[in-house]
């Protein structure tokens, strides 16, 4: 079994605290079921506390597009996206937020993409003050959310350097304990993304970041919204147009949505904003025409080739069989 299914079953153990850290929008059930009460379908909704999981979420809420669907959401804050796509598949929640280091988990058939959302260049590869390049990482101690962004990045940095996994020591850890060990010196490196960085930075101002996904430009990270393998298509069709719906709204209000953001994760504008430098946010109608040529099969693909050279995926499937463009196509021609 390899590291990152390892921490995939591990989070099943774990998933019940995450999702015990919930913020329901009004009218929600206590148990979040995807049933219809007073008119309206409830809809259990994952995220991560970043500007890519929350600002759609927040401007649904926000516009009140949520209820021109006749939806009901509950959010549940989660660390990560390997965590989501576990509570998915044990039916706790009907849809969640991953990025692109998770997207081996659709590919696998754990889950559907029913939405791109952006392209994300936030993750980085860190070091201790002192420790200048990946290859200065060799022998030490690495610490990594295991299937995550961070671990992808990880992976493709220490491609590009020539290195394999085993020229590190992977310490698979928590996204926020990986932020505390590696304050308190306890690893060398780490795999993480923003905003996780700047809490870093603010006890570490002289780390070094010493691998980026900035520095592949021939690949493209998608992050997306996914559902379950079983979610109903009706409501998927609903969940999708409201997403879409706010996803414009954002394309048009940047600053908007980073205040809507913000209100959301109750945390810092400025945080917010530093988070959404990283994104690149795209229409729908871009999102749409970007399906039809086939630009997000070749995106889904790559990544698909890239998680092949990990071992995370045996071979790439075809992303018709877990990406479900015609769907998007269609709700959006609604």
């Amino acid at each position: 079994m390899s590291l990152s299914q390892r921490a995939l079953t591990a989070a099943a153990t774990v998933s019940v605290l995450a999702l015990s850290v919930t913020g329901c929008s009004d009218g929600s059930s206590a148990d979040g079921s995807a049933s219809a009460a007073g008119g309206t379908a409830k809809v259990r909704f994952g995220y991560i506390s970043d500007y890519n999981g929350a600002s759609l979420l927040a401007i649904a809420d926000q516009q009140g597009l949520w209820k021109k669907e006749g939806l009901s959401p509950q959010y549940s804050v989660f660390t990560n996206g390997p965590l989501q796509i576990q509570a998915l598949g044990g039916g706790s929640l009907d849809f969640g937020y991953i990025g692109p280091g998770a997207m081996w988990l659709p590919a696998t058939g754990k889950a559907k993409v029913v939405a791109v959302n952006t392209l994300a260049y936030a993750d980085r590869v860190i070091a201790q003050p002192g420790i200048k390049t990946i290859q200065d990482l060799k022998g030490k101690k690495v610490g990594v959310p295991a299937g995550t962004s961070g671990e992808m990045v990880l992976n493709l940095a220490l491609q590009k350097a020539g290195m394999k996994p085993e020229d590190i020591t992977k310490v698979p850890m928590d996204p926020a304990t990986v932020v505390s060990a590696f304050v308190s010196g306890q690893i060398d490196g780490a795999g993480l993304w923003y905003p996780l960085i700047d809490s870093i930075k603010a006890k570490k101002p002289g780390l070094n970041e010493v691998g980026s996904t900035k520095d592949f430009s021939d690949k493209a990270f998608p992050t997306a919204f996914v559902s379950g393998t079983k979610t109903d298509k009706g409501l998927t069709t609903k969940v999708v147009k409201v997403l879409q719906q706010a996803n414009d709204y954002r394309a048009a209000h940047p600053e908007e949505a980073i205040d809507a953001a913000a209100k959301l994760l109750k945390v810092d504008r400025a945080k917010v904003a530093a988070d959404a430098a990283n994104v690149k946010t795209m229409t729908t109608a871009d999102l749409v025409a970007k399906t039809g040529d086939g630009t997000v099969a070749s995106w889904l693909d790559g990544l698909g080739e890239f998680f092949v050279s990990t071992g995370q995926l045996k071979t790439v499937p075809k992303s018709d069989t877990y990406y479900e463009g015609d769907l998007y196509t269609k709700a959006y021609a609604k």
